[in-house]
């Protein structure tokens, strides 16, 4: 038997400051050190005080995630050594005597509808980035802090071990993903906006816990492999000790780092300088009426809207960005399920080959209804469009463009067509007497007459053209 729990710590990008300074929260790309203060820093004197903003969108990702709001705000530090800490504490929250979670309890559920459950989501602040300059962890000769993210507001969201998969992981932080964009408190493209720990057990094995993947898809393969690492000690008759490690995702292998410590070992006590901060019920019912259309209530606005299954819907929501391409294209073009087939089945599994996001593509809605239009007007096939998309989306060129710079029309000349036609029959004469047995081979000969067109034959008028032809009707 396998569990598997998530820490899922989400920047929270949406604010302007950092949770106790004013220090601009864009720090990306900034000079390293540069973006701090005396009291992102933890200099003698400074003192924090909370961003409110911060604990506004803590609630609204409680609410969203169907948790119970805390009626305080109370803060701790957390003391171990931190490197990554000027201050050498962290301040956080802590589920225990005299401190309380900003959120306990809550869901996500599953495509298939399985419930995952939230334990509790805490706000707190993230330690500075560290570099390693020749190498990675394991191998650098010496490291190096950045301090600028220091500081920023995140949200640990922590789950309970429902999980007994690597893929129901990957689809929980996928959702939670879907979720936090909807809300708009983080934008998950950013680089380390959304991390998460993954706490693997096999049974008869300790807890292993493997910190900071950097995407839902690393956070599949991680436990994935770690899964088989633990499996495989049991089977050998070795102990699964409880840790912590690395996943090293150039190698695809997880590494020990550290020997798993206990919550006593943190010292958790009460932020003296920021006393419990009271949480009116009438300031969470007003968040909760402001609350945006979620991704569970737009996927099935999308399916009665649009008449789109619910799978093509589940999958466009899954990225805010998609979802917002898809409803913007179909103001203007209206078969809706074509336009819902183009972006799933070409658009979307071209960027994933390329590993790349929506939020990275230059393809507007434009685009995408000059592209539908061309393929229902016959002027491009379905090849056609395929072929040129990496254009549109890494370039942003308009489809009309590409094809007369290219010269890429769909070939509808029939007599030019049965010239090609009748140079693959006598090409592939075993296939050409299958085809006339079996009408399912004439897709091959299509296929032949494709490539020798270079994509531009129109697929519908070729078929035909060959059973006249096979059944000798043609010319």
């Amino acid at each position: 038997m396998v569990k598997i729990g998530l820490e899922v710590h989400v920047h929270l990008t949406a604010l302007k400051t950092k949770l106790f300074c004013s220090c601009p929260t864009d720090y990306i790309d900034k000079e390293p050190n540069t973006v701090v203060c005396p009291v992102c820093l933890g200099l003698p004197g400074a003192i924090p005080i909370i961003n409110e903003n911060a604990l506004k969108y803590a609630i609204m990702v409680s609410l969203a995630l169907n948790g119970e709001v805390a009626d305080r705000l109370s803060m701790v530090r957390k003391h171990y050594f931190y490197p990554d800490m000027a201050k050498n504490y962290q301040i956080s929250q802590y589920d225990g005597p005299g401190s309380i979670a900003i959120s306990k309890g809550g869901f996500v559920k599953l495509r298939d509808g399985k419930t995952i459950r939230i334990r509790r989501i805490n706000i707190e602040e993230d330690p500075a980035k560290i570099i390693y300059p020749t190498g990675s962890m394991l191998t650098s000769k010496y490291t190096l802090l950045d301090y600028n993210r220091s500081g920023m507001a995140l949200l640990e969201i922590v789950t309970e071990p429902d999980m007994t998969e690597p893929r129901e992981a990957r689809e929980f932080l996928e959702k939670l993903r879907s979720i936090l964009e909807h809300l708009g408190v983080c934008n998950c493209d950013l680089e380390g906006a959304m991390r998460a720990d993954a706490n693997v057990s096999v049974e008869g094995g300790e807890r292993v816990e493997v910190k900071n993947i950097g995407s839902p898809k690393e956070v599949e393969e991680a436990i994935k492999y770690e899964i088989a690492r633990q499996r495989a000690a049991i089977a050998q008759g070795l102990k699964v000790e409880r840790e912590t490690r690395h996943w090293d995702a150039q190698r695809k292998v997880t590494v020990p780092t550290r020997t798993k410590e206990q919550e006593e070992d943190y010292r958790y006590f009460p932020d003296p300088d920021l006393p419990p901060y009271p949480v009116s019920k009438q300031l969470v019912e007003e968040i909760r009426k402001s609350l945006p259309e979620l991704p569970d209530i737009r996927i099935q606005r999308l399916v009665k809207q649009y008449e789109i299954t619910e799978y093509d819907a589940t999958v466009l929501v899954t990225d805010k960005v998609l979802a917002d391409l898809f409803e913007e294209t179909a103001k203007h073009y209206f078969n809706y399920k074509k336009l819902a087939n183009l972006l799933i089945n070409d658009y979307l599994r071209w960027l994933n080959d390329k590993n790349l996001r929506p939020s990275q593509s230059k393809a507007t809605p434009s685009h995408l209804v000059e592209l539908l239009k061309l393929l229902d007007d016959g002027v491009i096939t379905i090849k056609i469009a395929k072929e040129i998309l990496p254009e549109v989306v890494l370039e942003g060129k308009m489809p009309s463009q590409i094809i007369k710079e290219r010269g890429l029309t769909a070939v509808k000349d029939e007599e030019f067509l049965v010239q090609i036609i009748r140079e693959v029959i006598k090409e592939e004469p075993d296939a050409a007497e299958k085809a006339r047995r079996d009408p399912k081979v004439i897709n091959y000969l299509v296929g032949k007459v494709m490539k020798k067109t270079g994509k531009r034959a129109d697929p519908q008028l070729t078929n035909e053209l060959i059973r006249k032809i096979l059944s000798g009707e043609g010319k």
